[in-house]
């Protein structure tokens, strides 16, 4: 299927290039608002915005097939009282303003998809949390998930629809959380973080971008969707499944003690490598989404393979 505009809010980052490249070869035009100029590649634009105040970018959003808002700062920092603020409004004031121009909008987009985080669900050894039964955890990370999807849901915007895609670790080379953890398996220190028990609900970023154009032809489905692979795993496993695909037999293992003095130094917090999500796509499994690389060692060896070229 051909598109007219896809427009990325906040998508000069690694999970926006990603997006924009997919979406280039089946778009019209691929609409980037970033705080800083960009050229042209192809037919991927980037318009300059602010986040903040209502701007010429604003006339982009007519009539676009979809807005994907990826606004946010990094939450692997250390948790000052500055950090704080700036990952609340990093997410709030965008959100809001996009909200407020939707809303006056004649001819709105016909879906806004906020991602937001996995790791609203409370931390879970004993089931999966899904979309219709899952708990909402505490914690300064779930009160920024929390307090985001209020804001997006509260925005007035009777014709466009509106999905919070709680998306887990995206796998992919170029940058997120995995070449951190490639880069510790490669230095030999690829074992399990804490007692490695914990669960990890990651989705291979081929399938992030591809569940996003299938909701895209999905109209019935709005509200809160998971999008995490179905094959949740342990930490232990994740980490053996990398040192297996990257040809590495032994990796030394991070306990808690380390890893607090570790993310001191690194200037993040342990709670993003020791929760244990245990998250479950029922809305995607449901309504037949089809996972690509459902399963770790799956999306591993893809991403070996990649490598490799």
């Amino acid at each position: 299927m051909k598109y007219g505009k896809i427009i990325l809010a906040g998508g000069n980052g690694y999970l926006g290039g990603v997006l924009a490249k997919y979406f280039s070869g089946m778009a019209d035009e691929v609409i980037i608002l970033a705080r800083k100029p960009k050229a042209e590649q192809g037919n991927i634009k980037t318009l300059v915005w602010n986040g903040k105040t209502i701007g010429d970018w604003v006339y982009s959003l007519q009539g676009a097939d979809l807005v994907v808002n990826l606004c946010g700062k990094n939450v692997n920092c250390r948790y000052t009282e500055k950090n704080k603020k700036e990952i609340f409004d990093s997410r709030l004031i965008p959100t809001h303003l996009l909200g407020k121009a939707i809303e006056e909008m004649k001819n709105p987009p016909k879906l806004w998809i906020n991602i937001t985080s996995a790791t609203i669900y409370r931390h879970a050894e004993d089931r999966p949390q899904d979309e219709l039964t899952g708990e909402i955890g505490k914690g300064f990370s779930v009160e920024v998930c929390k307090a985001w999807e209020k804001c997006f849901f509260e925005t007035n915007t009777p014709n466009t629809r509106k999905i919070a895609l709680r998306m887990g670790i995206v796998l992919g080379l170029k940058d997120g959380a995995f070449p951190r953890l490639l880069n510790l398996v490669k230095l030999g220190m690829g074992g399990k973080q804490g007692n490695g028990e914990q669960y990890m609900s990651w989705v291979h970023e081929e399938d992030a971008v591809r569940s996003i154009k299938w909701l895209l032809n999905r109209p019935e489905i709005e509200g809160v969707v998971n999008c995490t692979a179905p094959d949740v795993i342990k930490n232990h496993v994740f980490m053996r499944s990398i040192r297996k695909a990257f040809g590495r037999s032994f990796g030394l293992p991070a306990p808690a003690w380390l890893l607090a003095i570790g993310a001191k130094i690194i200037g993040t917090e342990t709670e993003l490598i020791l929760k244990s999500r245990w998250v479950k796509p029922t809305i995607l499994l449901s309504n037949g989404f089809d996972f690509r690389y459902g399963k770790i060692d799956e999306a591993m060896a893809e991403l070996s393979s990649q490598h490799q070229k």
